[in-house]
This record gives C-alpha cells, structure tokens and sequence, in this order.
C-alpha cells in the first residue's frame, strides 16, 4: 500500500535520505519547514513553531508523519536556554501538528518517530533492551518529554512508533564526521577511558529502518534503532583508523579535559550505552550492515 508521508526536520540527513528512499519505493513524499522548499522534488509547507503558525494543507491526504525534527543535540553547549531549546524543538513540533490534527479533518493513521538512544544514557556495561527505565539526566529527561509528546497522538486513535536511535554513522554528518577528522590527519584518540560503549547505525539501516515503521503496521511501541553489535569508543577509534590506513598513536583523551571542554554536554561521548536490537530483529528487519568493519568500509569504501 502506498503512503503519503509527511516528514518533519526533513532538511537533516536522515530526512534527506528517507525522502528519496520513500519516492523510489512509490510512496508520495511532503516536508514541513522553517525555511523555503529545499527539495525539488517534493512541496513544502512552512510552519512557524515560536509563533504557533502551521500551513493547514500540510496534512492533506497525509497517512503517516516521520517526525525527525530537533536542533543538533551536540551543536551548541548546554546552558539552560539551549537545553530548553532542544526539548522544545522535539516536543512543541509534534504538539503543533496534533492542535492542528483537531483543528482539521484528516486522515493520518499513525506517526513514526525519532527518539534517542539518551533514554537511556550512561548505562556503563548493562545491555538495554526497550523495557529498561529511562535514566535520571539531562539527555533521559529530554527523550522522555520527546516520546511523551508523541504519545499525546494517541488520542485520536493513532499508531505510533518511536525509534530510540544510536549513533549515526554517516562520512559527511554527525558523529563519525567530528571522529574521523583527527584520525585523518594522524592525531586521533580514544575518549575517556574508551571503554564506554556506542550504539552505532548505519545511515542505510536507519532509512530503512523508518521504511519498515512506514509500511508494517504490526510495529507500534518503542524500538531500539541500533546495530546489533554495538562497539566501545575506543574499538571504533581504531577501525576508523584502520580503514583509513592512518596511525593511532597519541595517548586517550583525559576525561577531564572533555569535560572542561564541553561542561555537562560531554556526557554525550564520556556515556556508555549498550542497546540491544533484538526487538527490531524479532519484527523482520534485517540490517544491511550489522558489524563496524563492512559499514566503515562502505561508507569510506
């Protein structure tokens, strides 16, 4: 069956990505955004989220919303007004379409979410699977007022999937980008100890991963969007390392100095968590790149 999908922070690399997979699979592609259309091949609608202003035609014939929008979590450092912006950004998006949704006839039937592998956090070797408790910190706190909001949905009867989503590896965005640029030029280094672990993705995976949330309507609930074979800071500082055929040789990164550098945001890479993707697996996806190794080397491949 195909879909008409309205995608929200479509203008991140995700959304780019799952817009053209979404298309080439036949399904009709929308966006909704703060800026002027930046896609040609889909119609934006604009919204204004500090001035509670949404284009009402955004949900026109619209089965499924992708909610993707949040400002970069590890973009600007945390003071308590960016912290503040960055739950808003996640919490009042989805809240400003469900006003609208009773507002206007419509027939969306279900909203598929981003979330963050920050429910759970620092978490040191313990695999988390999705009935684990969120943690009690900054990054817990904003997912869970994330996935709350989503939830409000289902008062109008809607399914609703969210992703807890690890790290993205991606060689023009995100984590890998801000890894892999020291290792380039030969000064790159494990951080902290290097023994916490990261939940890595591929950015294919993750695209198909939201097609599977799209068109199986048997998926409702939590999901943990994660490799199966999350790997340590340090383990992944090496490979990267090994594929781009450049030395490690330069002494861990202190944990202190991270967190001088970064306050209370280098929780971000001093955290350890371990998810499981069992959940996911148990529901039929299949991921094209499950190990460290053959995804490092078709992303730098």
């Amino acid at each position: 069956m195909k879909k008409k999908v309205l995608i929200t922070g479509a203008s991140g690399t995700v959304g780019q990505v799952l817009t053209d997979l979404l298309l080439n699979k036949g399904h009709e592609v929308v966006h909704i955004s703060r800026t002027e259309k930046f896609n040609a091949k889909v119609k934006t609608y604009k919204w204004d989220i500090q001035k509670q202003q949404i284009d009402s035609n955004c949900l026109n014939e619209v089965d499924t919303i992708v909610h993707l929008a949040g400002a970069g979590i590890a973009e600007k450092r945390w003071t308590d007004e960016r912290k503040e912006e960055l739950i808003k950004s996640r919490t009042e998006t989805i809240r400003l379409i469900y006003q609208l949704m009773k507002k206007k006839k419509n027939q969306v039937k279900e909203v598929i979410s981003a979330s963050a592998a920050g429910y759970y956090s620092d978490r040191g070797n313990d695999l988390m699977t999705e009935k684990n408790l969120p943690a009690k910190d900054f990054l817990a706190n904003c997912s869970v007022l994330w996935e709350n909001a989503v939830d409000e949905g289902k008062e109008f009867n809607l399914r609703i999937t969210k992703f807890r989503t690890g790290v993205i590896l991606d060689k023009d965005s995100g984590a890998l980008q801000k890894i892999a640029a020291p290792v380039k030029f030969g000064f790159g280094a494990p951080l902290g100890n290097g023994k916490q672990w990261i939940s890595w993705i591929h950015l294919d995976d993750v695209a198909e991963m939201y097609l599977k949330g799209i068109e199986d309507e048997s998926l409702s609930g939590a999901y943990n969007m994660n490799s199966p074979y999350p790997v340590t800071n340090a383990s992944l500082t090496k490979t990267i390392a090994q594929q781009l055929k450049r030395p490690l040789w330069l002494p861990n990164v202190p944990a202190f100095a991270l967190k001088l550098a970064l306050g209370e945001m280098s929780a971000i890479v001093l955290g350890s968590t371990k998810m499981d993707a069992k959940k996911i697996e148990e529901a039929g996806f299949r991921f094209k790149f499950p190990e460290i190794k053959a995804a490092l080397k078709d992303i730098y491949g």
